[in-house]
């Protein structure tokens, strides 16, 4: 008889075959007694909590065997072994203990060796975890070691620091510039102690010498990793210091090897050549006379981290004017360019792919691209003076001279290189940054790094393929950032009265990632050209229109579209005005046109709505009675019916402009509109409803249309001379009818009629005939505007069927012929415009039909699902990736609305709460009935609503009608930046995630028994 599965030691990560026997011996009575070997389950619940904080180390395997070490040699020490008790009743050691045991061999291999210290990492008194902020412990280190002397206490409190930060970092109490930080201020700390050391030690009646000990590289950039090189420079006050000041820094260097790490003082003039040390008068004149590109570009990163803080920053200070000029010499830029190609050329090919830091898409990469931009860029603008890769990037980002998307992309790409070789190195703490091969060695590190297997790969290959994205595109913006011609030439406009040149035109597109800086700058020439006020004021805007060009997916399209719209309206005087004065208008204007296509065709058509831009009230939807009203108001000052749909559509555009904007901004933090009322109405303003919400944007579009058909019905009316007292009413179907219509959607319709009494039933019905063919011929003649379909092929027999029924023939057809998908149809019917009344007997009329009292038989249910599968298979397109199509692909929208019909159709004849025509409005009600799960409901709205999101994105990006996300490429980035998300990757992965689980949820309700 075989055990369990679920009682085997796998199941808490450990190895199997033999490695599973080890484990199995590690934890069974001769062991830690952990396990039972008889029943193979852990031995109560304390262990197996323990074993539960085993399985979620980088390596189990390698936890327990440390923790059955540090066992063994507690009873060595002391023949009554603390750590187990002290693990079952301090979740938080248990935590941090298993995490640096599994992560960290090199750690856990000194723990053995001083058995007592584990305890450093237990949970204070306060309930707080140990604070890892890298401060020498010295007094608690001196206790914990039988050691004596500074040196050796010196080293176990480093050790101590180092194993707090490193179990702080493991289990996410640390950031990783948290990480940095901590390692670089033990750093700091460590040289401190170890120059007292050595000060203490000069012979006596040696006069103290003013040292100073300037940190440089990582140290100085406070992005210290765990294992490096701590470089140095060592700066003397005067001549009669420099011999006391030698002992002084030599003996440091000395201290430090033997407690940490080695110090490197080779960044210092003249290198491993020059003097160990120099006074500040000797820097001063080898950096004013001999210091070549690569040395200032080193000082970037300098900052006093022991010694004389004073002399430091008195250094620094002095050498200042010298690095922010350094970029002014002609052959600056090209030779920071060379040291980065030396630095590639000197990576061992074998190894050239698998560098994480020297390698192409490495550390040294961003390092490289962020120090230039530095260099060129800080000499006018002292934000950009910061020793940190990452705050300096930040700055560049904030200046403009980095666009948000290249920042961003940057930044996640100098996180994900700064973990991985954080976690290499722990492992052994040496000094790494190559990625192995081995199989096991790749498995620790993903599992390291949090990594987990994804159905269909393995947890290594999602390593591997985040790893790949990031040095790909750090690749790319190393060469875009790093090899822009004429970077040299590139100045921070100034705050007050912007003025772009062209010439500065030209440097600022290369930099904001322009695909075709040589167009662009024609556009911005023909915009600036002159001493006209117009183009004055041209160049005062264009600097911040060009970062938020920037920050779009196709920076030239934007500019582009501004160019034509400023042809257009350049003369007009409220133009220019309108986007110098009105504060946000300018930034909204160059959003809109950079990430829409569609709402900029209509700003073309018509670009004097762009005063639209200027109020938050005019990027509200208008109330559903106030467009009506308009509309009808508008198609009233023509009697030619031709005229006054081509009024009614030119509004129709505007609105359709007005919601595309607001859609747009919706998500663009401070320029995001909005309701000005807010307050006034007890709604805080963060709390407003906005165009952000997708069903706020389907009843906005839906009301738009309602407007549109009820105006050019009443035109067709006029046009079409009908019998008196004939009645007739438009039925709204489909999106339309739920209040659910996207940008460029089709207005799915029934016509409905009822003859006067002793009119000619075939008299009525033509003129009814001749009213809808008007109607629709209306909609859909060509003009500047966008057309509206008028769709009415969800009436009784298709196509096939008359266009316009009767309410008896209505009747009379779903009482005897109609199907369940008909029935099914009707579920989002409702009166749109016409006579009210015929369109509330039209909905009494076809309630039973929708909502049967008795609900649904098996074979209906049968054939719901039948349809269901042949839609799938029959109406997505060839070629179409199911994943991501919005509509018909799994998890989409039509799962959604299928799973929720079939409630409707089964419940609503009992539960009139599902009587709507809204599918959220009917899940919500589905769900308070209990007729879905709870948990169901919110997978099935979140993948509806998330769908709905992304297909309106794709039509504002795109200009046209499209269902398909795409995997990659301009309009995923697109629809990503619309969306307020940053990461393509990481929102596609989010879009796969949520239509997997609404898509199961779907299949759970269909399959649920009536």
């Amino acid at each position: 008889m075989t055990r369990p599965t679920r009682g085997r030691l796998a199941r808490y990560g450990f190895a199997e075959g033999d490695g599973r026997a080890r484990a199995a011996d590690l934890l069974g009575p001769d062991g830690l007694g952990l396990w039972r070997p008889d029943t193979q389950e852990p031995t109560d619940e304390r262990a197996a909590e323990l074993l539960a904080g085993l399985s979620r180390a980088a390596d189990p395997d390698l936890a327990l065997r440390q923790l059955h070490r540090l066992v063994e040699a507690e009873w060595r020490a002391s023949g009554k072994p603390a750590v187990l008790d002290a693990l079952y009743a301090d979740p938080g050691l248990r935590r941090r203990l298993t995490a640096v045991l599994g992560a960290s061999s090199a750690l856990g291999d000194h723990l053995v060796a001083n058995p007592e210290q584990w305890t450093v990492l237990a949970t204070e008194p306060d309930g707080l975890a140990p604070t890892a902020e890298g401060r020498l412990d010295l007094a608690t280190a001196a206790r914990l070691t039988a050691a004596a002397g500074p040196v050796p206490v010196l080293r176990q409190a480093y050790r101590l620091a180092l194993l707090r930060i490193a179990a702080a970092d493991l289990t996410g109490g640390r950031g990783l510039e948290q990480t940095m930080a901590a390692l670089s201020a033990l750093a700091d700390a460590t040289l401190a102690a170890a120059y007292q050391i050595a000060v203490d030690e000069l012979p006596g009646g040696t006069p103290r010498p003013r040292l100073a000990v300037v940190a440089m590289g990582k140290a100085g950039g406070d992005e210290l990793n765990y294992v490096s090189d701590v470089d140095v420079i060592f700066v003397a006050a005067e001549d009669d210091d420099l011999t006391a000041a030698t002992q002084v820094a030599t003996r440091l260097i000395q201290v430090c090897g033997l407690v940490a790490w080695p110090v490197d003082a080779a960044l210092r003039p003249e290198g491993n050549r020059g003097p160990l040390v120099r006074t500040l008068a000797s820097h001063l004149a080898y950096y004013r006379r001999w210091a070549r590109t690569w040395e200032f570009q080193a000082l970037l990163k300098a900052r006093p981290a022991a010694g004389d803080l004073a002399l430091a920053g008195e250094w620094i200070d002095q050498l200042a004017p010298l690095v922010w000029t350094a970029a002014e010499r002609p052959e600056a830029v090209e030779d920071v360019r060379a040291m980065r190609r030396r630095i590639i050329e000197n990576v061992p090919p074998k190894e050239l792919e698998r560098e994480i830091k020297r390698g192409p898409g490495g550390l040294r990469d961003i390092e490289f691209a962020v120090q230039l931009l530095q260099l060129v860029h800080g000499r006018g603008d002292e934000s950009l003076r910061a020793p940190g890769t990452i705050p300096a990037l930040r700055a560049l980002v904030a200046g403009g001279y980095v666009g948000r998307a290249d920042g961003e992309a940057l930044l996640r790409g100098y996180r994900f290189l700064r973990g991985v070789e954080h976690r290499l190195q722990l492992q052994h703490l040496r000094r790494t940054h190559t990625v192995p091969t081995e199989p096991a060695a790749l498995r620790w590190l993903a599992a390291a790094l949090g990594y987990q297997a994804t159905p269909g790969r393995s947890a290594v290959e999602e390593f591997r393929a985040e790893w790949v994205t990031h040095a790909t595109e750090v690749r790319r913006l190393h060469a875009k950032l790093l090899y822009r011609p004429l970077l040299e030439s590139v100045a921070r406009v100034p705050a007050d009265g912007l003025r772009l040149t062209p010439e500065a035109a030209r440097h600022r597109l290369e930099i904001l990632g322009f695909a075709d800086p040589a167009g662009a700058l024609r556009h911005l020439q023909a915009l600036t050209g002159g001493v006209s006020r117009t183009a004055a004021i041209q160049r005062t805007l264009l600097p911040v229109l060009l970062s938020e060009f920037a920050d779009a997916p196709e920076p030239d399209r934007g500019l582009l579209n501004y160019r034509q719209v400023s042809d257009k309206l350049g003369s007009t005087p409220w133009y220019l005005r309108l986007l110098r004065d009105e504060g946000p208008v300018a930034r909204r204007l160059a959003r809109v046109l950079a990430l829409s296509r569609y709402a900029a065709d209509l700003l073309a058509r018509e670009p004097e709505a762009l005063r639209l831009l200027a109020e938050d009230s005019e990027l509200m939807p208008r109330p559903r009675e106030v467009l009506c009203e308009g509309f009808a108001a508008a198609a009233g000052r023509h009697d030619d019916p031709v005229e006054a749909v081509r009024a009614v559509r030119a509004l129709r555009r505007r609105e359709l402009l007005r919601l595309a904007c607001a859609d747009v901004l919706s998500r663009a933090g401070a320029l995001t509109p909005r309701p000005p009322r807010a307050a006034e109405a007890g709604v805080r303003p963060d709390r407003a409803p906005t165009l952000a919400d997708v069903c706020t944007v389907g009843t906005a579009l839906a009301d738009v249309t309602d407007a549109t058909l009820a105006a050019a019905l009443r035109a067709a009316r006029a046009a079409q001379p009908a019998p008196p007292g004939l009645r007739f009413a438009v039925v709204g179907m489909g999106r339309l009818g739920g209040y659910e219509s996207n940008y460029l959607s089709d207005a799915d319709v029934l016509f409905v009629y009822d003859p006067p009494p002793g009119v000619d039933e075939g008299a009525a019905s033509a003129a009814a005939h001749a009213i809808a063919e008007e109607l629709r011929r209306l909609l859909s003649a060509p003009a500047p505007d966008p057309p509206l379909g008028v769709d009415a092929d969800l009436r009784p027999e298709g196509r096939q069927g008359p266009l316009v029924r009767s309410l008896a023939a209505y009747a009379q057809y779903y009482a005897r012929w109609s199907k369940v998908w008909e029935a099914q149809a009707l579920l989002r019917a409702r009166f749109v415009c016409g006579d009210a009344d015929l369109g509330a007997e039209f909905e009494a009329m076809i309630d039973p039909v929708r909502y049967p009292a008795d609900g649904l038989t098996r074979e209906q249910v049968v054939e719901i699902r039948r349809i269901k599968a042949r839609v799938e298979t029959e109406r997505l397109p060839r070629g179409a990736d199911p994943a991501t199509h919005t509509k018909l692909g799994r998890g989409g929208l039509a799962d959604v609305e299928w799973a929720v019909q079939l409630l409707q159709l089964r419940h609503a004849g009992r539960l009139p709460a599902l009587r709507g025509t809204r599918t959220l409005d009917a899940l919500a009600a589905a769900r308070a009935a209990g007729l879905v799960d709870p948990d169901d409901a919110a997978e099935l709205a979140a993948g509806w609503t998330l769908a709905a999101q992304v297909r309106n994105a794709l039509m504002l990006v795109r200009g046209r009608a499209g269902d398909q996300l795409p995997r990659h490429g301009l309009e995923l980035a697109g629809v990503v930046r619309l969306l307020g998300r940053d990461d393509p990757g990481e929102f596609l992965d989010e879009y796969l995630r949520v239509g997997r689980r609404s898509r199961a949820a779907m299949q759970r309700v269909l399959d649920t028994p009536a």
